[in-house]
């Protein structure tokens, strides 16, 4: 099976920093692409930013400038979130996502983490 396990999540205070990782372990014979979905109290989940494997980002407008996302070259299986002037609006808890053929013959099909929580204080 394939797991995503999400760590860094902590309480901080606006303006602080953070950072997220998010490891994909199990039978992965590629990865399409990672991301970081977050989803706050009585809201829809939505896309924070992602990364194919060739490199190429996207980010949400209301992080734009202030998260980074960022893969090892050395391990692909690998995603980390840099978080950076939060703000209380960030509160969310936060969801690694991945596009993932477990197979060379198998289509690629989403996973996703448990999530981790982000609470940052006024």
């Amino acid at each position: 099976q394939v797991q995503l396990v999400e760590s860094g999540g902590d309480l901080v205070q606006s303006g602080g920093s953070l950072r997220l990782s998010c490891v994909a372990s199990g039978r992965i014979y590629n990865i399409n692409a990672m991301g970081w979905y977050r989803q706050a109290p009585g809201k829809e989940r939505e896309l924070v930013a992602g990364i194919t494997s060739g490199g190429i980002t996207n980010y949400a407008d209301s992080v734009k400038g202030r998260f980074t996302i960022s893969s090892r070259d050395n391990a692909k299986n690998m995603v980390n979130l840099q978080m950076n002037s939060l703000k209380p609006e960030d509160t969310a808890v936060y969801y690694c996502n991945a596009e993932i053929r477990k197979t060379w013959y198998d289509n690629a099909r989403e996973f996703w983490g448990r999530g981790t929580l982000v609470t940052v204080s006024s």
